[in-house]
Order: structure tokens, then sequence, then C-alpha cells
């Protein structure tokens, strides 16, 4: 990392990443960690974690633009098998949901307003 990459990432792990799964981290446990300072992309470039965004307007990396949409995909399938297995803790419907809201997400991964 050098300082001279002027483009916005998605840190490596953009699903987990984010104040919402810090938020309920410490709401769970009573621990606020801290942020890092360096991070690991989707591209597989190291930058400072004010270089990267989970949010898809923001992000101008293109490979880490299709990063983070394979990874939305890919979680929304999971959450949709997960939902419809026997003794599932969350129900059909609200796989369902969440399954959407990360398509949606993927969506807006892929497209640019360029």
């Amino acid at each position: 990392m050098d300082g001279s990459d002027p483009h916005i990432h998605v840190e490596l792990n953009v699903v987990r990443a984010g104040a919402a799964v810090r938020d309920v981290v410490a709401a769970t446990f009573g621990l606020a960690g801290d942020l890092p300072s360096i991070v690991a992309t989707g591209c597989g470039l190291r930058v400072a974690y004010a270089m990267t965004s989970p949010r898809p307007e923001s992000v101008t990396c293109l490979s880490c633009r299709e990063h983070a949409r394979r990874q939305h995909l890919r979680t929304a399938d999971e959450v949709e098998r997960l939902g419809s297995m026997p003794g599932s803790t969350i129900t059909v419907g609200q796989a369902r949901l969440v399954a959407d809201r990360h398509r949606s997400l993927a969506t807006r991964f892929s497209t640019t307003d360029d």
C-alpha cells in the first residue's frame, strides 16, 4: 500500500464487514472492537480502511465491484438454502427477504453510472 491508488474498494469479506456486524457483536458480547487501519480488499490489494465502502455507489474499483457482486449472490443462495432446511431458526419467508436484499445489492454492484 503506497497511497497512490485513488479508487474506493470493498473489504475482502464485504458481506460480513461494516457497522451492522460490529453492532451485533457489541450488543451480543458487550465488546466494541477497534476498526483496522489497513484491510484486504476484493481485488487483492491492502488499503487504508478509509478507502473502502460497503455502498455500491461509492466503490470505484471495478474488480472490487465484481467481487462484491459475487459475494452477495453467494450469500443470497446460502441464506435461501438455510431457510429451507428442516429445523432452521428462520422461516422460508425471512430467508427470502434477506436473499432478495443481497441480490439487490449484487445488482447495484454490477451497475455503474459511467
